[in-house]
């Protein structure tokens, strides 16, 4: 499945979804976990709501993403798109973020993941 995270340095979770320049897209496994790429989502319109449709579509190969804070609107919009938003900590580390889903997924995965999970893996077949 594919996570995007919101981040200034690729190394914590420090960014609020609307405000947010730069996201990182991984590709997240049972066991392994890779960065596709980096995303540049600072071309941004100044309207509300086209800001919130390109952020979408900067991130729309995503399944989940993380951020620090989103909106109500923003979450309605992205959840619209088929992606999961995840709120966490300012400043929550990347890699932890990661191995903690791929610990929810190889123990006793929330059914929200385990549809996203097997959601991405049919999209792979």
């Amino acid at each position: 499945m594919r996570v995007a995270f919101a981040s200034s340095s690729g190394e914590k979770v420090d960014q609020h979804f609307g405000w947010s320049k730069t996201f990182y897209l991984y590709e997240v496994g049972k066991d392994n976990a890779e960065l596709l790429k980096t995303i540049d989502s600072s071309d941004e319109p100044e309207e509300e709501v086209a800001k919130l449709n390109y952020k979408i579509g900067t991130i729309e190969e995503a399944d989940i993403m993380y951020c620090t804070q989103i909106g109500p609107k923003a979450s309605k919009m992205v959840q619209a798109a088929g992606i999961h938003p995840v709120r966490v900590a300012e400043g929550e580390d990347l890699a932890g973020a990661v191995k903690g889903l791929q610990e929810m997924l190889n123990t006793q995965p929330p059914i929200w993941l385990m549809r996203i999970f097997h959601k991405a893996a049919q999209r792979e077949a």
